[in-house]
């Protein structure tokens, strides 16, 4: 075990300091942008990054609108759903995340944050509070459940919420679907950052296997604590199906690939077990993993 390695009892912390360690370390979250409503019609608009969805069937959302740490105060988004238990859960992509930041500012309660933040009202079907016009995904709630998780300063109320109607903006589909790419969604990290999934951000990986895979226990010593390939790449050959057939492996070692690697490290050891390893991680990126794997299993042959 690293004795650098930083242990602490959160009970020992500070509330700023236990909040700053576990909303850096969990993170990017997606974010809730909440529309409500009091039993006197005034709308509040706000933004929630203890959110997720939990469930498809019933289809049930959680946010959690936090007392807050330094006074003890809750928010008015928490006494509109227990006053009225509806909202429309909105989606913030990048084109509105900094209106949506300017929304989490803490107007009183007769300040309409779609106006401060200029957002657009658009009634919706089944709830009372209005959906978030420029978001590319709104979801209208009905909220089932409240669940206070404590008294003090910083303490969470869970808010289930169950969805009765969805509204996808059509330049974010393809084919009916929402598209990732098309999304440009963000996600709240610690402090003041932010992440954007969009672009280079975006990678893909593929799904492990129906049936079962290999596993890394299944490669050979010399791969699994190769030098070279990272915990991914293992993880990569780990869901292979099967490891490869004598034949495959032959074929490889006859390879031109093989043969420019036994004669560029001629009798090194060492550099020809890195330079192999090199390699078999460059068809590993390529998602040439079977072959990959064969690759590395010649040095065993």
């Amino acid at each position: 075990m690293n004795s650098e390695i930083l242990s602490l009892n959160p009970d020992d912390l500070s509330i700023k300091d236990r909040h700053a360690y576990l909303l850096n370390a969990v993170a990017p979250r997606p974010i809730a942008f909440v529309s409500t409503i009091d039993p006197e019609g005034r709308v509040n608009l706000s933004p929630f990054s203890f959110f997720n969805v939990f469930s498809s069937n019933p289809p049930v959302m959680i946010f959690s609108p936090a007392r807050r740490g330094r006074d003890n105060t809750t928010k008015h988004t928490f006494e509109n759903v227990k006053a009225v238990p509806e909202c429309v859960i909105s989606i913030v992509n990048h084109p509105m995340v900094e209106q949506m930041s300017l929304a989490s500012t803490e107007y009183p309660r007769d300040v309409c944050e779609f106006d401060k933040a200029g957002f657009s009202k658009v009634a919706s079907d089944v709830v009372k509070p209005p959906r978030v016009g420029e978001s590319p995904a709104n979801f209208e709630c009905k909220v089932q459940q409240i669940i206070e998780l404590g008294t003090e300063g910083a303490a969470g109320n869970l808010i289930i919420c169950r969805v009765v109607k969805m509204h996808f903006r059509p330049e974010y589909l393809t084919d009916g679907m929402l598209d990732t790419e098309k999304l440009d969604l963000v996600g709240r990290m610690g402090g003041i950052w932010y992440d954007r999934a969009s672009g280079e951000s975006l990678f893909e990986i593929p799904k492990p296997l129906v049936g079962l895979g290999i596993g890394v226990d299944a490669l050979p010593e010399s791969v699994r604590n190769s030098k070279v390939l990272t915990g991914n790449d293992l993880g990569r050959l780990g869901n292979l199906d099967a490891l490869p057939t004598e034949t495959e492996i032959r074929i490889i070692q006859e390879s031109d690939l093989y043969q420019s690697v036994v004669s560029s490290t001629e009798d090194d050891l060492n550099s020809f077990e890195e330079v192999l390893h090199v390699k078999a991680q460059e068809m590993i990126a390529a998602n040439k993993s079977k072959e990959a794997l064969a690759l590395l299993l010649c040095v065993t042959k």
